[in-house]
């Protein structure tokens, strides 16, 4: 027996299917997605997410249970029919855990998202990509300037201090360059504010902005970012 598609179905998943492959050049064009997945954790499991390149944006996450299938093998029936299991701050707490990162490890347990469904065996599922880390690194008394275009920013890592010798050592004497363990701690915090959400954002790699975590140590800004569109 032969079933007949409508040529309006047809028409409207070829239009959607383009759609959806427009997005995707649009963001690789962007230099923004480099990889997307979803992970799937049993309960008592770790969830392992890597970023060969770029590093992972956190969309979605749950710890619970939603079908009947899944991490279902040898559980005895009571364990899998409840299929409305969520954990209210499953997202939060993966996205804290893991966001800005290259790699990330999570324990699918109770003790890191609490039990939302007693009795019930549950796992954890993120959805996540990887995205395009930008880099600017700027020396101590000028300014960075972050542009996204038509994106917005979104702050990753950042840095006021130095990590190594050579950075910013130009015509600097020994003495300046030879401390490589100088951290500021609020840096991250500080630039976040200063630039997340917004399409370009100056910041001042100064001693009155983010305090001086090294007296005598000539330092850099150092700024790990991404460009996400709106």
């Amino acid at each position: 027996m032969t079933h007949l598609i409508p040529d309006t179905f047809r028409i409207t998943s070829r239009m959607l299917n383009m759609k959806l492959s427009l997005l995707m050049l649009l963001i690789v064009a962007q230099g923004l997605l480099v990889y997307a997945d979803t992970s799937v954790t049993c309960q008592r499991g770790d969830a392992v997410l890597i970023c060969e390149a770029g590093v992972l944006k956190i969309h979605s996450a749950n710890y619970g249970r939603t079908d009947s299938t899944t991490c279902s093998a040898g559980r005895p029936r009571n364990q899998i029919t409840n299929t409305n299991c969520y954990s209210p701050n499953a997202l939060a707490k993966v996205t804290t855990m893991c966001e800005g990162k290259s790699t990330c490890l999570v324990p699918a347990t109770n003790s890191v998202f609490s039990d939302s469904c007693y009795g019930t065996f549950k796992y954890l599922s993120i959805g996540f990509s990887c995205v395009d880390h930008k880099a600017s690194v700027t020396c101590e008394g000028h300014q960075a300037a972050l542009t996204c275009g038509a994106g917005v920013l979104t702050i990753h890592c950042a840095n006021y201090g130095r990590t190594d010798s050579t950075t910013c050592s130009h015509g600097r004497p020994r003495t300046e360059v030879t401390k490589t363990n100088c951290y500021a701690n609020k840096t991250l915090s500080v630039v976040a504010h200063m630039c997340g959400g917004k399409s370009s954002c100056v910041v001042p790699a100064t001693n009155s902005v983010f305090s001086d975590p090294c007296v005598g140590t000539y330092k850099y800004l150092s700024i790990g970012y991404s460009c996400r569109i709106i």
